[in-house]
């Protein structure tokens, strides 16, 4: 009878032993939350793309379309803490430059447009941000055109050296807008290896004879592109806004998006959407749809 019973015993243990650790699997696998939580930044290129006099447009003026998509991302973000629970709130959103511009005033101006929400939030909070963000944006392009000091687009040093530190933060859906013409120059960031750059320029893309329907060719062959400027951005998504190639080269926008993609893919960006300057109206529902995160 004990002999039995050990033997049962026995083929009990090994049937256990030798099940798929099914539970252990669950486990490993940490519940992801962040997407109830948002952390939006919207990085501004205050070059002279923005200058009317220089970049008319006479059905919206480029730095009027950045107002309306900067509106549209404000939308999208209030949307979202309307549609949470107070106590479950902790979302933000700021803006930056790169570099900053010489106007002791922007500073001031991007305070007031870092705003965030917590379980303290209140119908009011919500009321000044909206009221921010649809007067103060305008008055930071304003005062870059009545400046006239452009200066120019560092996107590639705030991908360096700011954007671990700025716009992702742990526990969060972490998205940068960034509103571009697509060209990335700076004098103080221009630089090369072998054939890759910190830049990209429409004086760039014609020395590099990328003129043809064959640029992908070359660009791989070539390994053209941007110099990597982070190692690992899997927990941000990037949405670009508002590329805008010069007249003369029919491939320009498709080879300043390949030089963006390559770039993203580099440095480990996997949820990315980069978009030509079009009217506010065309891409405001493009820009909701990011933020919701929905398909």
């Amino acid at each position: 009878m004990k002999k039995i019973f050990y033997l049962v015993i026995a083929s009990f243990l090994f049937i256990q032993c030798g099940k798929p650790k099914e539970k252990l699997l669950v486990q490993s696998a940490p519940v992801n939350n962040s997407s109830k939580n948002l952390n939006i930044s919207v990085l501004i290129d205050l070059s002279d793309r923005i200058d009317p006099e220089k970049n008319p447009n006479p059905t919206m003026e480029y730095f009027q379309r950045d107002v309306e998509y900067i509106k549209a991302i404000d939308k999208g973000f209030l949307d979202h803490i309307k549609g949470k629970k107070v106590i479950q709130l902790d979302d933000q959103m700021q803006v930056f430059f790169n570099p900053e511009p010489s106007d002791p005033k922007m500073n001031d101006l991007t305070k007031k447009l870092k705003v965030s929400f917590d379980k303290n939030t209140t119908k009011d909070n919500i009321n000044l941000v909206e009221n921010q963000y649809s007067t103060l944006p305008l008055q930071i392009y304003q005062s870059a055109i009545k400046d006239k000091q452009y200066v120019g687009s560092d996107i590639w040093e705030f991908f360096k050296n700011k954007v671990n530190d700025y716009c992702i933060k742990d526990n969060h859906r972490n998205i940068l807008f960034i509103l571009t013409d697509g060209y990335i120059y700076h004098k103080d960031s221009k630089f090369s290896e072998g054939k890759k750059t910190s830049y990209v320029t429409p004086e760039l893309i014609k020395s590099l004879k990328l003129t043809s329907s064959d640029f992908k060719t070359k660009i791989q062959d070539g390994n053209l592109g941007f110099i990597k400027a982070n190692d690992d951005l899997e927990n941000l998504e990037v949405i670009v806004l508002g590329i805008n190639p010069v007249k003369g080269n029919p491939f320009e926008a498709d080879i300043i998006k390949e030089y963006w993609e390559n770039w993203f893919k580099e440095m480990k960006i996997k949820n990315y959407q980069i978009k030509s300057a079009d009217l506010p109206s065309n891409l405001e529902p493009i820009i909701l749809k990011a933020i919701t995160g929905k398909n």
